[in-house]
Order: structure tokens, then C-alpha cells, then sequence
């Protein structure tokens, strides 16, 4: 009898969090998600930014750490801002498929499962929804949630899309999709609409799916509409000037920035790293190992 072939590795998942005084938070959320992700088989790591707290949030992801939970922990400098946490969550990440979260649990853990499984279904890329049937949304504030549906609204109308929720961070890509973005210039939370409507303007395949939101039960959130509305402007109208006036020569030159993406793949030295590499957490070109769910990376690396 023939022996059986093992069984092929799970694509590792990046888990990218942006923290900014978040101690009563960020502990509770690595735990829900890496719970989550191991119930379902998921190899993953945590990618945190930790963006110039003044509290104890990296007390509590060097606790986390030290339990074993694979963390890259970013300790940001100075200026600060939501998009440039994310953004150096993603100079960092090491996983084929990367997820944004919020610190805050204010997104739903099984949530990123299925946005895992969606991704492997073949998508580059997939949009939750909290405003469609089969989501829930629990104390949205107001006078937030109304330019909420409204900036949407006029972004759905200017694009043309589907898509209804497109300011919502919390999003999947397939490593590839992201990296060709890159580099990304949003410092605060316009970011959203950077990435959003880049993946949608270069015709990458975008699954969307209703997801679950909570409001925060610790804290408050880094959020207010009169700074942003300039900055989401400023973005929208940006991406709507590549889209109607340059839509030919961009995706022209983000097919040569793919192919050089595939091209690299593979080519680069391995980076083995364990908690402990938030010493030093400049990995970019590098790659992890493959890991079963929930265990630690071990100090190494490969080649010399």
C-alpha cells in the first residue's frame, strides 16, 4: 500500500493590529482571536503596533509574548496616526493572507475565520459589511454612524460599487493584493479608502460578507469627523482622479509591480523568529516558517 502524501500546509495569517492605549484591551483581543483561530485550525501570527501608547499596552503584549503567542511587536515612534500603525503593521507581516483588526475586540473573532476561508476560496481580497443583511451592529454612536452611511454613499456612487462599507478597517487581503499597494500614504484612518478603492480601481477580485460589530466597552475611540473629513477627501479624490482620468496607465504599471511580486517570491532568506524578535522587528523581505496553530516561533534562522 502506497504511503499517503501529507497533508498540504495551511497559508499562515497574518493578524495586523494597530494599539494605541489600549492596555484593558489588547490582552483580551489577542486571546479572543487566537482562540478563535486555533479552534479553527488556523496558523497565524499577531503583527502589533503599538503607536506611542503612554499606558501599559506593551507591558501587556510583552506578557502575551512571554505566554507564547507569536506577536511582532512595533513599538512606533513619534508622529503617531491610525494609517501609520497599519502601515507598519504591513512593513512587517510575514503571513500569505494579512487581516486588520481593531484592539478594541470591537470586531467579532469568527468573523476573521470566515474571512480566512474566503480568501481561500480564490479572493484577493474580502470587504466585511456591517449594514447588510446577516450583520449585526451594537451601539454605534450617531451622529458617527450617520456620516457613516453618508460618506459611503457618495463613495458607492463616484466608484460605482457594491461595496456599502468601505471606511471599515477591519479587511482581508491575500499577501500579493496588499504588497502591490504598497507604498501607502494615509496617515489616519482615510487609509481605509486608500486600500478599498485601491484593490477595487486595479480589478482585484473583492468578496464581500456580513459582519458583526460591538462598540468599545474600555476607552474611547481615535475618531473625529471634522479633522478626517478633509483628510478622507483629499483621498477620495485622489483615487477618483486615477480611476476616470489614468485607469489605463495604472493598471499597467501595477502589472509589472505583480509580476516583479511573483517574481521575488521565494528569492528572499527565511526569517525563524520567536516572541523574542520584537527586540528586533525589521524582518521585511524575509519569511516564517510554517507553524501549527498557536505555538510560538523558535529563535534561528536559515542560511548564511
Amino acid at each position: 500500500m502506497a504511503a499517503s502524501s501529507p497533508p498540504p500546509s495551511r497559508p499562515i495569517l497574518s493578524v495586523c493590529i494597530p494599539a494605541h492605549n489600549e492596555e484593558q484591551n489588547i490582552g483580551k483581543a489577542i486571546l479572543a482571536i487566537a482562540t478563535a483561530l486555533t479552534g479553527a485550525d488556523v496558523p497565524y501570527e499577531f503583527v502589533i503596533a503599538n503607536d506611542n501608547s503612554g499606558d501599559g499596552t506593551e507591558r501587556v503584549i510583552r506578557g502575551k509574548m512571554a505566554e507564547g503567542y507569536p506577536i511582532r511587536l512595533v513599538n512606533r515612534r513619534p508622529p503617531g496616526g491610525f494609517g501609520r500603525a497599519i502601515r507598519s503593521c504591513l512593513d512587517h507581516f510575514q503571513g500569505e493572507i494579512v487581516v486588520v483588526v481593531m484592539a478594541d475586540l470591537s470586531d467579532e473573532p469568527m468573523d476573521i475565520v470566515r474571512y480566512y476561508a474566503k480568501i481561500n476560496d480564490g479572493y484577493d481580497a474580502v470587504f466585511g459589511s456591517r449594514f447588510m443583511k446577516g450583520s449585526v451592529v451594537k451601539d454605534y454612536p450617531r451622529i458617527k454612524l450617520v456620516a457613516n452611511r453618508l460618506g459611503n454613499k457618495l463613495i458607492q456612487l463616484l466608484f460605482w460599487s457594491n461595496h456599502n462599507d468601505l471606511t471599515n478597517a477591519f479587511k482581508a487581503y491575500r499577501a500579493d493584493a496588499i504588497k502591490s499597494l504598497l507604498p501607502l500614504y494615509s496617515s489616519h484612518f482615510n487609509l481605509t479608502i486608500e486600500i478599498s478603492l485601491g484593490l477595487l480601481s486595479r480589478n482585484f477580485r473583492v468578496a464581500k460578507i456580513p459582519i458583526n460589530w460591538y462598540g468599545r466597552t474600555w476607552g474611547s475611540a481615535k475618531f473625529n469627523i471634522r479633522t478626517l473629513g478633509r483628510r478622507y477627501l483629499a483621498t477620495l479624490m485622489k483615487a477618483y482622479a486615477e480611476k476616470m482620468f489614468i485607469h489605463d496607465d495604472l493598471l499597467a504599471e501595477h502589472g509589472r509591480k505583480l509580476q516583479k511580486i511573483h517574481e521575488l517570491a521565494g528569492t528572499e532568506d527565511e526569517v525563524v523568529t520567536n516572541i523574542r524578535d520584537a527586540e528586533d522587528p525589521d524582518h521585511r523581505g524575509g519569511r516564517v516558517r510554517r507553524i501549527e496553530p498557536g505555538a510560538s516561533f523558535q529563535a534561528g534562522s536559515a542560511g548564511g
